[in-house]
Protein backbone atom coordinates (compact mmCIF):
# COMPACT_ATOMS: atom_id res chain seq x y z
CA UNK A 1 0.00 0.00 0.00
CA UNK A 2 1.85 3.28 -1.02
CA UNK A 3 -0.66 5.74 1.02
CA UNK A 4 0.60 7.07 4.15
CA UNK A 5 -1.82 5.82 6.99
CA UNK A 6 -1.68 7.22 10.29
CA UNK A 7 -1.92 5.92 13.31
CA UNK A 8 -6.02 4.96 14.26
CA UNK A 9 -6.43 7.01 17.65
CA UNK A 10 -10.26 4.97 18.13
CA UNK A 11 -10.49 1.67 19.58
CA UNK A 12 -8.94 -1.59 17.71
CA UNK A 13 -11.52 -3.90 16.30
CA UNK A 14 -11.06 -7.53 15.38
CA UNK A 15 -12.95 -7.51 11.56
CA UNK A 16 -13.47 -10.70 9.52
CA UNK A 17 -14.17 -10.37 5.52
CA UNK A 18 -15.78 -13.17 4.39
CA UNK A 19 -15.03 -12.94 0.14
CA UNK A 20 -15.79 -15.33 -2.66
CA UNK A 21 -12.16 -15.52 -3.46
CA UNK A 22 -9.06 -14.07 -2.17
CA UNK A 23 -6.67 -11.62 -4.36
CA UNK A 24 -4.75 -14.92 -5.70
CA UNK A 25 -7.62 -16.23 -7.52
CA UNK A 26 -6.80 -16.14 -11.28
CA UNK A 27 -10.17 -14.61 -11.64
CA UNK A 28 -9.70 -11.87 -9.03
CA UNK A 29 -11.41 -8.76 -10.23
CA UNK A 30 -11.71 -5.22 -8.77
CA UNK A 31 -13.64 -6.49 -5.23
CA UNK A 32 -10.85 -8.72 -4.44
CA UNK A 33 -8.48 -5.52 -5.11
CA UNK A 34 -10.77 -3.40 -2.74
CA UNK A 35 -11.11 -5.84 0.00
CA UNK A 36 -7.13 -6.83 0.01
CA UNK A 37 -5.86 -2.93 0.08
CA UNK A 38 -8.70 -2.61 2.66
CA UNK A 39 -7.75 -4.97 5.28
CA UNK A 40 -3.91 -4.27 4.39
CA UNK A 41 -4.61 -0.34 5.48
CA UNK A 42 -7.06 -1.52 8.56
CA UNK A 43 -3.51 -3.88 9.91
CA UNK A 44 -1.14 -1.28 9.57
CA UNK A 45 -3.34 1.07 11.68
CA UNK A 46 -3.45 -1.84 14.66
CA UNK A 47 -6.71 -3.12 13.32
CA UNK A 48 -7.13 -7.26 13.75
CA UNK A 49 -7.95 -8.51 9.96
CA UNK A 50 -8.88 -12.00 8.45
CA UNK A 51 -9.77 -13.15 5.40
CA UNK A 52 -12.20 -16.05 4.46
CA UNK A 53 -12.24 -16.97 0.74
CA UNK A 54 -13.49 -19.83 -1.32
CA UNK A 55 -10.60 -21.61 -3.96
CA UNK A 56 -7.27 -20.41 -4.19
CA UNK A 57 -5.58 -18.10 -1.04
CA UNK A 58 -1.79 -16.73 -1.02
CA UNK A 59 0.15 -15.77 2.03
CA UNK A 60 -0.92 -11.69 3.05
CA UNK A 61 -0.01 -9.47 5.63
CA UNK A 62 -3.34 -10.41 7.27
CA UNK A 63 -4.19 -14.31 8.15
CA UNK A 64 -6.07 -15.86 5.07
CA UNK A 65 -8.22 -18.93 5.50
CA UNK A 66 -9.34 -21.15 2.90
CA UNK A 67 -13.14 -21.61 2.68
CA UNK A 68 -13.82 -24.60 0.57
CA UNK A 69 -14.48 -24.32 -3.06
CA UNK A 70 -16.63 -22.30 -5.37
CA UNK A 71 -20.16 -23.18 -4.33
CA UNK A 72 -19.16 -24.79 -1.35
CA UNK A 73 -17.80 -22.37 0.40
CA UNK A 74 -21.39 -20.94 0.82
CA UNK A 75 -22.62 -23.83 2.81
CA UNK A 76 -18.75 -23.68 5.18
CA UNK A 77 -18.95 -20.11 5.83
CA UNK A 78 -21.28 -20.91 8.78
CA UNK A 79 -19.50 -23.32 10.14
CA UNK A 80 -15.83 -22.00 9.91
CA UNK A 81 -17.42 -19.11 11.90
CA UNK A 82 -18.62 -21.03 14.30
CA UNK A 83 -15.84 -22.62 14.88
CA UNK A 84 -13.14 -20.23 14.83
CA UNK A 85 -14.14 -16.22 14.20
CA UNK A 86 -16.91 -16.32 17.27
CA UNK A 87 -14.95 -13.67 19.01
CA UNK A 88 -15.05 -10.93 16.15
CA UNK A 89 -16.35 -7.56 16.24
CA UNK A 90 -17.54 -7.28 12.62
CA UNK A 91 -18.21 -9.48 9.82
CA UNK A 92 -17.85 -7.53 6.38
CA UNK A 93 -19.79 -9.49 4.19
CA UNK A 94 -18.53 -9.26 0.19
CA UNK A 95 -21.47 -10.27 -1.91
CA UNK A 96 -20.31 -10.98 -5.72
CA UNK A 97 -23.90 -11.82 -6.70
CA UNK A 98 -24.65 -14.94 -4.42
CA UNK A 99 -24.84 -13.73 -0.82
CA UNK A 100 -23.26 -15.45 2.49
CA UNK A 101 -26.70 -14.33 4.66
CA UNK A 102 -24.58 -13.25 7.37
CA UNK A 103 -27.76 -12.94 9.57
CA UNK A 104 -29.03 -15.62 9.49
CA UNK A 105 -26.42 -16.74 11.36
CA UNK A 106 -24.67 -15.01 12.85
CA UNK A 107 -25.90 -12.17 15.47
CA UNK A 108 -22.45 -9.99 15.51
CA UNK A 109 -22.66 -6.48 13.86
CA UNK A 110 -22.33 -6.74 9.87
CA UNK A 111 -21.54 -4.91 6.99
CA UNK A 112 -22.52 -6.10 3.68
CA UNK A 113 -19.70 -4.86 0.80
CA UNK A 114 -21.31 -4.74 -2.63
CA UNK A 115 -18.97 -3.68 -5.31
CA UNK A 116 -21.25 -3.77 -8.38
CA UNK A 117 -24.29 -6.02 -8.07
CA UNK A 118 -25.08 -8.54 -10.68
CA UNK A 119 -28.78 -8.37 -12.11
CA UNK A 120 -28.00 -7.81 -15.61
CA UNK A 121 -25.16 -10.70 -15.36
CA UNK A 122 -27.42 -13.95 -14.21
CA UNK A 123 -28.92 -14.42 -17.83
CA UNK A 124 -25.33 -14.27 -19.37
CA UNK A 125 -23.55 -16.48 -16.62
CA UNK A 126 -26.38 -19.28 -16.02
CA UNK A 127 -29.46 -20.39 -17.85
CA UNK A 128 -33.05 -20.62 -16.32
CA UNK A 129 -34.08 -21.53 -13.76
CA UNK A 130 -30.46 -21.28 -12.02
CA UNK A 131 -30.53 -17.63 -13.12
CA UNK A 132 -33.47 -16.69 -12.01
CA UNK A 133 -33.29 -18.04 -8.61
CA UNK A 134 -29.74 -16.66 -8.06
CA UNK A 135 -31.19 -12.89 -9.30
CA UNK A 136 -34.51 -13.59 -7.05
CA UNK A 137 -31.56 -14.45 -4.18
CA UNK A 138 -29.48 -11.41 -4.72
CA UNK A 139 -32.32 -8.65 -5.47
CA UNK A 140 -34.75 -9.71 -2.94
CA UNK A 141 -33.66 -12.44 0.07
CA UNK A 142 -30.02 -10.21 0.27
CA UNK A 143 -31.92 -6.92 1.09
CA UNK A 144 -34.00 -8.51 3.50
CA UNK A 145 -31.24 -10.15 5.47
CA UNK A 146 -29.69 -7.40 5.65
CA UNK A 147 -32.14 -4.97 6.61
CA UNK A 148 -31.19 -3.97 9.88
CA UNK A 149 -27.61 -3.62 8.30
CA UNK A 150 -24.88 -1.10 6.86
CA UNK A 151 -24.60 -1.08 3.09
CA UNK A 152 -21.03 -0.22 1.94
CA UNK A 153 -19.98 0.43 -1.80
CA UNK A 154 -17.78 2.04 -4.21
CA UNK A 155 -19.64 4.24 -6.98
CA UNK A 156 -22.48 5.87 -7.42
CA UNK A 157 -23.90 3.36 -9.74
CA UNK A 158 -24.11 0.58 -7.31
CA UNK A 159 -25.64 2.78 -4.51
CA UNK A 160 -28.09 3.25 -6.90
CA UNK A 161 -28.95 0.12 -7.95
CA UNK A 162 -29.09 -1.09 -4.37
CA UNK A 163 -31.62 1.45 -3.51
CA UNK A 164 -33.24 0.29 -6.47
CA UNK A 165 -33.61 -3.28 -4.94
CA UNK A 166 -34.87 -1.54 -1.76
CA UNK A 167 -31.88 -0.76 0.26
CA UNK A 168 -32.81 2.63 1.36
CA UNK A 169 -30.26 5.76 1.11
CA UNK A 170 -29.43 6.41 4.76
CA UNK A 171 -28.16 3.01 4.82
CA UNK A 172 -26.12 3.05 1.85
CA UNK A 173 -22.58 4.13 2.64
CA UNK A 174 -19.89 4.85 0.15
CA UNK A 175 -16.17 5.48 -0.28
CA UNK A 176 -13.96 5.79 -2.90
CA UNK A 177 -11.38 3.28 -4.74
CA UNK A 178 -7.74 3.88 -4.91
CA UNK A 179 -5.30 3.78 -7.09
CA UNK A 180 -1.39 2.59 -6.32
CA UNK A 181 1.41 4.88 -7.00
CA UNK A 182 3.09 3.67 -10.07
CA UNK A 183 7.11 3.88 -10.60
CA UNK A 184 8.49 6.09 -12.70
CA UNK A 185 6.80 6.24 -15.99
CA UNK A 186 8.29 4.51 -18.98
CA UNK A 187 7.86 5.37 -22.88
CA UNK A 188 4.59 5.65 -24.76
CA UNK A 189 4.43 3.15 -27.66
CA UNK A 190 5.34 5.14 -30.78
CA UNK A 191 2.89 2.76 -32.61
CA UNK A 192 -0.43 2.57 -32.33
CA UNK A 193 -1.12 0.21 -29.19
CA UNK A 194 -4.46 -0.45 -27.58
CA UNK A 195 -4.99 -2.04 -24.38
CA UNK A 196 -7.56 -3.96 -22.73
CA UNK A 197 -6.58 -5.16 -19.51
CA UNK A 198 -8.14 -7.63 -16.67
CA UNK A 199 -10.46 -10.94 -16.50
CA UNK A 200 -11.36 -12.35 -19.75
CA UNK A 201 -15.26 -13.22 -18.87
CA UNK A 202 -18.09 -12.84 -20.77
CA UNK A 203 -19.50 -9.44 -19.47
CA UNK A 204 -16.09 -7.89 -20.05
CA UNK A 205 -17.49 -8.27 -23.72
CA UNK A 206 -14.06 -8.72 -25.47
CA UNK A 207 -15.58 -10.76 -28.11
CA UNK A 208 -17.34 -7.32 -29.25
CA UNK A 209 -14.29 -5.39 -28.39
CA UNK A 210 -12.51 -7.90 -31.12
CA UNK A 211 -15.35 -7.10 -33.56
CA UNK A 212 -15.27 -3.25 -33.83
CA UNK A 213 -11.30 -3.65 -33.93
CA UNK A 214 -12.11 -5.12 -37.57
CA UNK A 215 -13.48 -2.07 -38.14
CA UNK A 216 -11.15 0.58 -36.33
CA UNK A 217 -7.53 -1.28 -37.65
CA UNK A 218 -7.68 -0.12 -41.37
CA UNK A 219 -8.25 3.17 -40.02
CA UNK A 220 -5.71 3.01 -37.14
CA UNK A 221 -3.22 0.34 -37.70
CA UNK A 222 -1.15 -0.90 -34.57
CA UNK A 223 -2.23 -3.59 -32.58
CA UNK A 224 -4.35 -4.59 -29.71
CA UNK A 225 -2.93 -6.04 -26.59
CA UNK A 226 -5.50 -8.33 -24.33
CA UNK A 227 -4.17 -8.54 -21.36
CA UNK A 228 -5.46 -10.71 -18.14
CA UNK A 229 -6.52 -14.78 -18.30
CA UNK A 230 -9.97 -16.18 -17.62
CA UNK A 231 -12.75 -18.37 -18.56
CA UNK A 232 -13.55 -16.68 -22.23
CA UNK A 233 -9.64 -16.97 -23.29
CA UNK A 234 -10.04 -20.33 -25.75
CA UNK A 235 -12.83 -18.30 -27.19
CA UNK A 236 -11.67 -15.11 -27.43
CA UNK A 237 -7.98 -16.35 -29.12
CA UNK A 238 -10.04 -17.96 -31.62
CA UNK A 239 -12.53 -14.87 -32.45
CA UNK A 240 -9.23 -13.19 -32.85
CA UNK A 241 -8.03 -11.41 -36.48
CA UNK A 242 -4.56 -9.98 -37.46
CA UNK A 243 -2.89 -7.56 -34.79
CA UNK A 244 -4.47 -8.91 -31.68
CA UNK A 245 -1.69 -10.04 -29.20
CA UNK A 246 -2.59 -12.05 -25.71
CA UNK A 247 -0.59 -12.05 -22.86
CA UNK A 248 -1.94 -13.96 -20.45
CA UNK A 249 -1.92 -12.85 -17.01
CA UNK A 250 0.67 -10.29 -16.65
CA UNK A 251 3.26 -8.94 -13.78
CA UNK A 252 2.76 -6.02 -11.91
CA UNK A 253 5.83 -5.25 -14.06
CA UNK A 254 4.72 -5.85 -17.28
CA UNK A 255 0.90 -4.44 -16.49
CA UNK A 256 2.98 -0.85 -15.63
CA UNK A 257 5.01 -1.17 -18.67
CA UNK A 258 1.73 -1.88 -20.62
CA UNK A 259 -0.46 0.65 -19.18
CA UNK A 260 2.43 3.29 -19.72
CA UNK A 261 2.91 2.44 -23.39
CA UNK A 262 -0.73 2.45 -24.08
CA UNK A 263 -2.13 4.96 -25.94
CA UNK A 264 -6.12 4.00 -25.32
CA UNK A 265 -7.60 1.54 -22.71
CA UNK A 266 -10.26 -0.40 -24.29
CA UNK A 267 -13.00 -1.03 -21.62
CA UNK A 268 -16.12 -2.76 -23.39
CA UNK A 269 -17.50 -4.14 -20.19
CA UNK A 270 -20.94 -4.57 -19.50
CA UNK A 271 -21.09 -3.65 -15.82
CA UNK A 272 -18.82 -2.89 -13.01
CA UNK A 273 -17.98 -1.54 -9.81
CA UNK A 274 -15.63 1.32 -10.75
CA UNK A 275 -13.13 -0.05 -12.71
CA UNK A 276 -10.28 -0.10 -11.25
CA UNK A 277 -8.14 -0.76 -14.31
CA UNK A 278 -9.59 2.60 -15.29
CA UNK A 279 -7.94 4.64 -12.64
CA UNK A 280 -4.58 2.29 -13.12
CA UNK A 281 -4.31 3.48 -16.54
CA UNK A 282 -5.55 7.33 -16.11
CA UNK A 283 -2.80 7.87 -13.37
CA UNK A 284 0.22 6.82 -15.90
CA UNK A 285 -1.18 9.26 -18.10
CA UNK A 286 -3.38 6.65 -20.25
CA UNK A 287 -7.43 7.84 -21.43
CA UNK A 288 -10.00 5.10 -21.49
CA UNK A 289 -12.68 3.98 -24.17
CA UNK A 290 -15.86 3.00 -22.69
CA UNK A 291 -19.66 2.51 -22.65
CA UNK A 292 -22.06 4.26 -20.40
CA UNK A 293 -22.84 1.90 -17.91
CA UNK A 294 -23.01 1.59 -14.67
CA UNK A 295 -19.40 1.71 -12.71
CA UNK A 296 -17.61 2.72 -15.94
CA UNK A 297 -19.69 6.11 -15.94
CA UNK A 298 -18.28 6.90 -12.60
CA UNK A 299 -14.40 6.46 -13.38
CA UNK A 300 -14.44 7.68 -16.64
CA UNK A 301 -15.80 11.88 -17.27
CA UNK A 302 -16.84 11.26 -20.28
CA UNK A 303 -15.13 14.40 -22.92
CA UNK A 304 -12.64 15.02 -20.02
CA UNK A 305 -10.70 11.71 -18.72
CA UNK A 306 -11.62 9.74 -21.30
CA UNK A 307 -14.93 9.13 -23.94
CA UNK A 308 -18.33 6.85 -22.83
CA UNK A 309 -20.30 5.93 -26.13
CA UNK A 310 -23.72 4.75 -26.14
CA UNK A 311 -23.81 2.20 -29.17
CA UNK A 312 -21.41 0.45 -30.63
CA UNK A 313 -20.73 2.59 -33.21
CA UNK A 314 -19.70 5.51 -31.08
CA UNK A 315 -17.47 3.22 -29.59
CA UNK A 316 -15.59 2.67 -32.78
CA UNK A 317 -15.62 6.04 -33.95
CA UNK A 318 -14.25 7.27 -30.68
CA UNK A 319 -11.86 4.74 -30.85
CA UNK A 320 -10.62 5.89 -34.81
CA UNK A 321 -10.40 9.65 -34.03
CA UNK A 322 -8.89 9.39 -30.66
CA UNK A 323 -5.96 7.43 -32.16
CA UNK A 324 -5.85 10.12 -34.96
CA UNK A 325 -5.77 13.14 -33.32
CA UNK A 326 -2.80 12.93 -30.91
CA UNK A 327 -3.19 15.90 -29.02
CA UNK A 328 -6.72 15.87 -27.60
CA UNK A 329 -5.71 11.70 -26.70
CA UNK A 330 -2.94 13.31 -24.62
CA UNK A 331 -5.15 16.63 -23.20
CA UNK A 332 -7.58 13.94 -22.08
CA UNK A 333 -4.25 11.76 -20.65
CA UNK A 334 -3.39 14.79 -18.69
CA UNK A 335 -7.21 15.15 -17.10
CA UNK A 336 -7.12 12.23 -16.49
CA UNK A 337 -3.85 11.61 -14.23
CA UNK A 338 -5.10 14.64 -12.74
CA UNK A 339 -7.87 13.10 -11.40
CA UNK A 340 -6.81 9.49 -10.45
CA UNK A 341 -3.75 11.29 -8.24
CA UNK A 342 -6.86 12.26 -6.08
CA UNK A 343 -7.96 9.20 -5.32
CA UNK A 344 -5.94 7.78 -2.07
CA UNK A 345 -6.12 3.97 -0.74
CA UNK A 346 -6.01 5.79 3.00
CA UNK A 347 -8.89 7.79 2.21
CA UNK A 348 -11.14 4.53 1.68
CA UNK A 349 -9.22 2.83 4.75
CA UNK A 350 -10.30 6.19 6.89
CA UNK A 351 -13.81 5.78 5.42
CA UNK A 352 -14.29 1.86 5.61
CA UNK A 353 -13.27 2.51 9.62
CA UNK A 354 -15.90 5.49 10.23
CA UNK A 355 -18.63 2.75 8.44
CA UNK A 356 -17.15 -0.01 10.71
CA UNK A 357 -17.51 2.64 13.83
CA UNK A 358 -21.08 3.45 12.84
CA UNK A 359 -21.73 -0.44 12.17
CA UNK A 360 -20.82 -1.71 15.82
CA UNK A 361 -22.73 1.02 17.45
CA UNK A 362 -26.00 0.61 15.58
CA UNK A 363 -25.90 -3.24 16.90
CA UNK A 364 -24.64 -1.87 20.46
CA UNK A 365 -21.90 -3.62 20.65
CA UNK A 366 -18.41 -3.01 22.70
CA UNK A 367 -15.24 -4.06 20.87
CA UNK A 368 -13.73 -7.70 22.10
CA UNK A 369 -9.90 -6.83 21.59
CA UNK A 370 -8.29 -3.31 22.41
Amino acid sequence: MNDDLEAWAGPRRNILFIAWRDLASRLAGGSEVLVDQLATGLLARGHRVTLLAGGTIAERPYPVHRNGGTYSQFLRAPLAYLRNFRDVDLIVEVCNGMPFLVPLWSRKPTICLVNHVHTELWPIRFRPPLSTVGRRIEDTVMPMAHKKNLFLTVSPSTAEALNHMGVGPDRIRQICNGVVRPDPPTPRSKDPLFLALGRLSDYKRLDLLLRLWERVRPVTGGQLVIAGDGPERARLQALAGPGVTFTGRVSEQDKHRLLCEAWLLMHPALIEGWGIVVSEAAIRGTPAVAFDVPGLRDSVVHGETGILAQKEGQFASAWASLAIDGRRREALGRAARTRALQLHWSAAVEGFEDVAEEAIKRAGREPSWR
